[in-house]
């Protein structure tokens, strides 16, 4: 095949149903990382069916026609593997790592849950299920410090009805207003062969993973109309500067700013990871050197910059800081900004365009070698692009970010104008 320019060997197919299939062979250890990614994650929740996506990520887990209630995670590990899964407004993806003898143990299983649950689903497992994502959104949202900031930032950064509006946890209400059958159209409309990547990394052979997916899975009827999700390429600005104040039980004042920029794999959000790893990445970081180590505004250890990855939506670089004791929230928001406002005045360095390259080649290569971090990398690039071999094209990228498309970038979309900023402060200084 074609060299596509990825370290290991890529190869492909369609199954009849519209099943994609990658397979990259590597012997270098006798274990097979199996990773399914479904196009479907809470950017495709109709109205009323919020949090529906990650409900199915729990109730995956849960039985399916031939295998009961928790027996996926048995075999699995009884196998001696490893698996997991997780949502984000763009996917939902389902993972497990086994010695090689075990790959057709792990894809029946996956086969069995893609076309077997929802005649094994019950009433009963839904309402435990949703017990379930309640309880989670209680440990992981709201009564953790701070939990809430990205339920909060969601909504001010998409408008009411842009499909990146609300978060993946969804809404308690939607998730308990809807019936059993509306659970089940919900699983026949999304998961679904022709909307689905089976990727296979490891110790086995391209044909081999190629008969026995099509001997798992190509029974499996493909769904004839599958809704597209809305568009949210175009979000309109609002022209003024938006803020959000949050007095709850939180141990200091903590400021999170915001900003949309550009869709995942495009050159300018490219650009933009180069630009959060300048920014907030370590103790060499700008956050860091000013807010942390120069003024003392911020905890050394709480502060950073990041983008988030969504790939049909400008996508948000957040910047976070928390304050040292005494620092006010005001003060520390002001520091924030003045950082990164001056990302389009003073000129990243050479030598802070090499840490930062340095650190995101470290941190692609260390994903690049597991078998699981590649096939997570392939899924995406084959469900999100179209080629599993346009992996490849990321860190070259990143490599050849400039100093002035920093600068550009910076004074593009990182203006005072389209600022959102989320401030908490603790309740006894409210």
């Amino acid at each position: 095949m074609p060299d596509s320019g990825f370290p290991w060997p890529i190869e492909t197919t369609r199954l009849d149903n519209g099943l994609r299939v990658v397979v990259s062979e590597d012997r270098t250890a006798p274990a097979v990382a199996v990773n399914l990614w479904y196009d479907v994650g809470s950017r495709h929740e109709p109205d009323g069916q919020t949090g529906f996506a990650h409900l199915f990520e729990h109730l995956m887990f849960e039985g399916s026609v031939n295998v009961a209630k928790t027996e996926h995670m048995k075999l699995v590990q009884g196998a001696g593997g490893s698996l997991n899964a997780t949502t984000n407004p763009d996917r939902t993806n389902y993972f497990e790592t086994v010695p090689a003898e075990h790959l057709e143990l792990a894809l029946w299983l996956e086969a069995d849950r893609m076309g077997g649950l929802v005649p094994a689903l019950t009433q009963e497992t839904l309402d435990n299920q949703r017990d379930v994502v309640k309880n989670e959104r209680r440990q992981r949202y709201e009564n953790v410090p701070y939990g809430d900031a990205w339920l909060r930032l969601l909504p001010l950064l998409y408008p009411p009805g842009h499909p990146y509006h609300h978060a993946t946890i969804g809404s308690m209400a939607d998730l308990n207003a809807a019936d059993l059958a509306t659970f089940q159209a919900f699983h026949r409309t999304y998961y679904a062969p022709n909307n689905a990547v089976l990727t296979v990394v490891g110790d086995a052979a391209a044909a081999e993973v190629f008969a026995l997916a099509d001997k798992y899975f190509g029974a499996i009827p493909a769904r004839e109309s599958i809704p597209a999700a809305p568009d949210g390429r175009h979000v309109p600005r609002a022209g003024a500067p938006v803020a959000e104040t949050v007095t709850a039980a939180v141990p200091a004042p903590r400021v999170f700013v915001a900003h949309r920029t550009h869709p995942f794999g495009t050159p300018g959000y490219d650009v933009l990871t180069v630009l959060a790893t300048v920014l907030g990445s370590g103790r060499g970081s700008r956050l860091y050197q000013r807010l942390a180590d120069g003024e003392r505004l911020a905890q050394p250890d709480l502060v950073g910059a990041y983008g988030v990855d969504l790939r049909h939506a400008p996508a948000p670089l957040i910047v976070t800081a928390t304050a040292r004791p005494g620092v006010t929230g005001e003060r520390l928001a002001a520091g924030v900004a003045e950082v990164v406002d001056e990302l389009a005045t003073v000129p990243v360095t050479a030598a802070e365009l090499d840490r930062a390259k340095a650190l995101l080649s470290t941190a692609w290569w260390r994903q690049m070698s597991t078998v699981d971090g590649r096939a997570d990398i392939l899924g995406r690039y084959a469900t999100q692009f179209g080629d599993p071999a346009k992996a490849a094209e990321r860190l070259p990228a990143w490599l050849a970010v400039t100093a002035d498309q920093i600068a550009e970038l910076a004074a593009e979309a990182l203006r005072a104008e389209d600022r959102v900023t989320l401030t908490y402060l603790p309740e006894e200084t409210a």
